[in-house]
């Protein structure tokens, strides 16, 4: 073998060992099959409560992934979203980037009432949530991707944190730099999982501003179907005028809003994201790092959803309480003394 081969062999299995390194720090919380001796049946039994509430609702696909994101946000990924208001406690549903926003309570409601039914005290709120959230991506053509399980449920919510912590429609590149940063997320995270856009809807309220504001010189000049762009800012501004009509929606993904794809990213390419937080990963992206990301997934849709896949494990294992953290609410909306 000789010394360029050699070299090559080497620096890849410096790479391989220190990746396998990695990703069990990322997980070393959670287990794969860890309902198996006392609940094997709790994937089956959420799949299919998720695929029922998805033929009702195509959109709810889109409303679960995103309670497990913003349940992750605030204190990690300890359901702590599901709780209702509760001795002086305020619920983390009505801090502004939930309220009249998040939906599918009931449908975790459902789940969690089945399983109490076949494994009661057993299986958390937060692992629900997460296996929720993957179902609910791959029945709309995403990626499927193991879950690593063992969260408790966490014993408060913090309204606060909801508002500090989760990103609102409007948040600049810088600002949602720093908010996954917080979370041990790096960019390419931030841009493979703002591909969850790819689904779902938004209200007017959330992107009326990104729709009437001034397009600047240098966004325009990056755009090259700048007219196509203003056309689609007129379409948007029918549905959501500049006073009124706050909870009119409009779709995420234009082209397909019901589907997991790559469309989001072609999107805002062309500047046609529905929120500010979508096109600023490619209009202030002055140093062209994070738009690599951007181009790399709309030309290649396995590459982004191996990468959606890996950013997904990584941000459910945020803070989780695990062992004798927390509790197994036997409700998902309050905690078991209340």
């Amino acid at each position: 073998m000789d010394s360029s081969r050699m070299l090559y062999f080497v620096i890849m299995t410096i790479i391989i060992y220190y990746s396998h390194i990695s990703l069990s720090e990322n997980v070393n919380h959670l287990v794969l099959d860890y309902y198996k001796e006392n609940c094997p049946m709790v994937e089956e039994i959420v799949q299919r409560q998720v695929q029922i509430a998805v033929l009702k609702d195509p959109r709810m696909a889109a409303s679960l992934l995103r309670l497990h994101f913003h349940d992750c946000f605030v204190m990690g990924c300890d359901a702590s979203v599901l709780l209702d208001s509760f001795e002086g406690m305020v619920s983390e549903k009505q801090a502004a980037p939930n309220v009249n926003s998040l939906r599918g309570f009931q449908v975790i409601d459902e789940i969690k009432y089945i399983l109490e039914e076949a494994c009661p005290c057993t299986v958390s709120c937060a692992d629900v949530l997460a296996i929720a959230a993957r179902d609910s991506v791959a029945l709309r053509g995403g990626p499927w991707w193991n879950v690593y399980l063992g969260r408790k449920d966490s014993l408060k919510a913090s309204f606060n944190g909801a508002n500090q912590f989760i990103p609102t429609p409007n948040s600049s590149l810088e600002t949602l730099i720093a908010n996954f940063k917080v979370q041990g997320l790096d960019i390419g995270d931030l841009v493979a999982l703002s591909g969850s856009h790819t689904m779902g809807k938004a209200r007017c309220v959330s992107f009326r501003q990104r729709i009437y504001e001034d397009m600047s010189e240098e966004s325009l000049e990056y755009y090259r179907h700048s007219d196509r762009t203003r056309i689609f800012r007129r379409v948007l501004q029918s549905i959501c005028p500049q006073s009124g009509r706050d909870n009119a929606i409009a779709p995420l993904d234009y082209k397909t809003p019901t589907r997991f794809d790559n469309h989001y990213y072609h999107n805002i390419v062309e500047g046609k994201g529905l929120l500010q937080s979508d096109n600023v990963l490619v209009s202030e992206d002055y140093q062209g790092e994070i738009r690599k990301h951007v181009w790399g997934y709309a030309k290649d849709e396995e590459y982004f959803f191996q990468s959606f896949a890996n950013s997904m494990i990584k941000m459910g294992n945020i803070d989780p309480l695990t062992g004798e953290q927390g509790e197994v609410r036997k409700s998902c909306r309050i905690k078991n003394d209340t």
